[in-house]
C-alpha cells in the first residue's frame, strides 16, 4: 500500500456513463458538482483532473456482507469441501487458536484487494469467539477500520451464536462494533434467539444484520424478523435468505409484503451460497440464491455481496463486486444493469450510506473501469480501474499486456529466408 496521501480530484474527463453518454464530471470536496457532455465547460474546483477516455464510470462498489476475520484462512485450515455444517465445524476448531495480528493481516490484505477493485465501503461480520478471549477478531477489525479510515468506510457487525451471552455482545459493542448480528435459524429455538438479538439491538439502539434462513429447507425466521422490527428506526438487513428460492410464488409474495413493510434489506450472496448449498443430492441440485429479482419487483430493498473469501465457507473469491454482479447475471438471471445496481447503489442503500454515483449532488464515491459499456465491464471485469472515495483518488490499477506478433505469411513463390522465431510474450503485469 502506498504511503502517499490520497489526492483530491477536481474532474474526471472523457468518461462513459452506463447510458453510453461520454461526459466530464466535476467534483467539489466529497460531492459530485456537475456532470456535463464531454468538452463542455466545468466549474473550477480544487484538485487534480484525470483524463479517463476509454473508461466507464459507475457508483463505487459496496460490500454489504463480508467476513474479514475469516478471509484467506483456507490454506491454514485446509478444511474439507462440503456444506455449511462442515464449514462451521472447521472454522470453530481453527478459531480456538486465532491470533489478533494474523487476523489483522489477512483482513487488511482482503480489504485492500476490495479497494483496488473499486469497493469503497465494507460491512463485515466478526465472530464472537468461543474460549477465553471472545473479542480477538473484534479488536483486529477495529484496528483495521482505524487504519483504513481515509481510504474506505468499514462497518462491523457482532456475529454470535445462541451460546454467546448478552454480556459478550455488550462488550463487543463497547469495543467499537456497530451492529448486532447472528444466525438464529441455526439455534435449537430459532425464534427465541431471534427475539433475544432484536431485544439486544433495541436496548443498545443499534442496527441489526442477521444471517437469515441460510438453508434450502430449514427454519423460517425471516417472517418473525419482519414482525419484530416493523416500525423500528434503525437499519435492519437479512443476509443469505436462500430458503426463499424454494418457496411457491404465492408464499413468497406474502412474505415479500412483510419484508417490505418492515423495511428489511435483503442481501443475496451468490458465490458462497452456490458453493455451500445443494450438497448431498444425487440429482436435481438446486442452487440457493435469494431471489432478489422477484423481491425487488415486490418493492423490497435488495443488494448483493461476496460474503466469504478463501475460507472454509468458500474456497475461492476475487474481492471484486463485478464478480458478484456477473454471478447475479448467470445464476440469478438479472440483467447486467440490475446486477450492477445490487452491488453499488443497492448495497449502499441497505448499509445506510449516502447516495453516491456520477450524479450531481451525490457522494463522490466512484469507480472507473476500462470498458466500452456496462455489459463489457460486468463480463470482462478489466483490472484497469480508478477508485475515488469521497472525492479522493484512493487506488489506481493499470494493467499492461504484451502479445507476441503473429508471424507473417510467406508466399510459396518467395525466396525470402524463414522469419526469426518471435520471443514469447511476457506475462501480463499489474501495478
Amino acid at each position: 500500500m502506498s504511503a502517499a496521501p490520497a489526492p483530491s480530484i477536481a474532474a474526471l474527463r472523457g468518461v462513459r456513463l452506463a447510458s453510453g453518454a461520454v461526459v466530464d464530471i466535476a467534483i467539489d470536496g466529497d460531492e459530485v458538482l456537475a456532470v456535463v457532455p464531454a468538452g463542455s465547460p466545468l466549474p473550477d474546483t480544487d484538485g487534480e483532473s484525470l483524463d479517463l477516455n476509454g473508461y466507464l464510470v459507475t457508483t463505487a462498489g459496496a460490500e454489504p456482507h463480508a467476513h474479514l476475520d475469516k478471509a484467506q484462512s483456507w490454506d491454514a485450515i485446509q478444511p474439507p469441501f462440503g456444506d455449511l455444517e462442515r464449514a462451521i465445524d472447521s472454522w470453530h476448531a481453527f478459531a480456538l487458536t486465532l491470533d489478533e495480528d494474523d487476523t489483522l493481516d489477512r483482513a487488511r490484505a482482503t480489504a485492500l484487494r476490495m479497494l483496488a477493485s473499486g469497493i469503497t465501503a465494507i460491512r463485515t461480520h466478526v465472530d464472537l469467539l468461543r474460549g477465553e478471549d471472545a473479542l480477538t477478531g473484534v479488536r483486529a477489525l477495529v484496528r483495521l477500520r482505524d487504519e483504513l479510515a481515509g481510504l474506505m468506510d468499514i462497518e462491523l457487525v457482532a456475529l454470535g451464536g445462541p451460546t454467546v451471552t448478552d454480556d459478550v455482545f455488550e462488550a463487543a459493542l463497547d469495543a467499537g462494533v456497530d451492529l448486532v448480528g447472528g444466525a438464529p435459524h441455526l439455534a435449537d429455538d430459532p425464534i427465541a434467539d431471534l427475539e433475544r438479538l432484536v431485544a439486544l439491538a433495541r436496548r443498545r439502539d443499534v442496527g441489526l444484520d442477521l444471517h437469515t434462513d441460510e438453508s434450502l429447507a430449514g427454519a423460517d425466521t425471516l417472517a418473525a424478523y419482519a414482525r419484530a422490527v416493523t416500525g423500528w428506526h434503525r437499519p435492519r438487513t437479512a443476509g443469505h435468505c436462500v430458503r426463499l428460492s424454494m418457496m411457491a410464488e404465492a408464499d413468497l409474495a406474502a412474505l415479500a409484503d412483510g419484508i417490505r413493510s418492515a423495511d428489511i434489506g435483503v442481501i443475496a450472496l451468490p458465490i458462497t451460497n452456490l458453493y455451500l448449498q445443494g450438497w448431498g443430492r444425487d440429482h436435481a441440485v438446486p442452487r440457493g440464491i435469494a431471489p432478489i429479482g422477484r423481491l425487488k419487483a415486490a418493492g423490497v430493498r435488495v443488494a448483493a455481496g461476496a460474503d466469504n473469501v478463501r475460507d472454509p465457507f468458500n474456497p475461492v473469491g476475487r474481492c471484486d463486486h463485478l464478480e458478484t454482479a456477473s454471478l447475479l447475471v448467470s445464476a440469478g438471471h438479472l440483467p447486467p444493469d440490475e446486477a450492477m445496481n445490487a452491488v453499488t447503489v443497492g448495497a449502499r442503500d441497505v448499509m445506510g450510506l449516502p447516495f453516491a454515483g456520477p450524479v450531481a449532488g451525490a457522494r463522490a464515491d466512484l469507480v472507473a473501469v476500462k470498458a466500452a459499456s456496462l455489459g463489457d465491464a460486468v463480463a470482462f471485469a478489466s483490472a484497469d480501474r480508478v477508485v475515488i472515495h469521497r472525492g479522493r483518488l484512493v487506488s489506481r490499477t493499470t494493467v499492461s499486456t504484451q502479445t507476441a506478433t503473429a508471424l507473417a505469411h510467406v508466399s510459396a513463390s518467395a525466396a525470402a529466408p524463414a522469419a526469426e522465431p518471435t520471443r514469447p510474450a511476457a506475462p501480463a503485469t499489474a501495478s
